[in-house]
């Protein structure tokens, strides 16, 4: 079970921009253990879009999700910085603090910060 999990990218976010990000509880179905991961894109226009999109490419994997709220993310590669913001209409707000721990361990040379500003 755990491999399976494993294999679930911790971070999927675009390389540059501003950008809607959801926070996502992700567990093998009918199993225990889960793992939480950070999704985010330009190209969605909603929160909703990036779950829409995320969901069924894990189902096909054998896992389940469910999203635990969404905000932005401004992800500045030149400078090394990545801000966490903001909330998600249709999820609520993400726990900011685990996405920027999500974060950091993948951008470990990065600065990673969150706040509850809207914009």
């Amino acid at each position: 079970m755990a491999e399976c999990l494993a294999k679930v990218p911790d971070v999927e976010i675009d390389p540059d921009g501003t950008f809607k990000y959801i926070l996502l509880r992700v567990k093998v179905k009918d199993g225990e253990e889960h793992k939480d991961v950070v999704r985010g894109t330009k190209s969605a226009e909603y929160h909703n879009h990036i779950f829409e999109k995320v969901s069924p490419a894990l189902e096909s994997l054998g896992m389940e999700c469910k999203c635990l709220g969404g905000g932005k993310i401004e992800h500045n590669s030149k400078e090394k910085k990545i801000r966490v913001f903001g909330e998600s209409t249709a999820f609520g707000k993400a726990n900011h603090a685990v996405s920027v721990e999500k974060l950091k361990s993948v951008f470990s040379h990065y600065d990673i910060t969150c706040s509850d500003d809207k914009k």
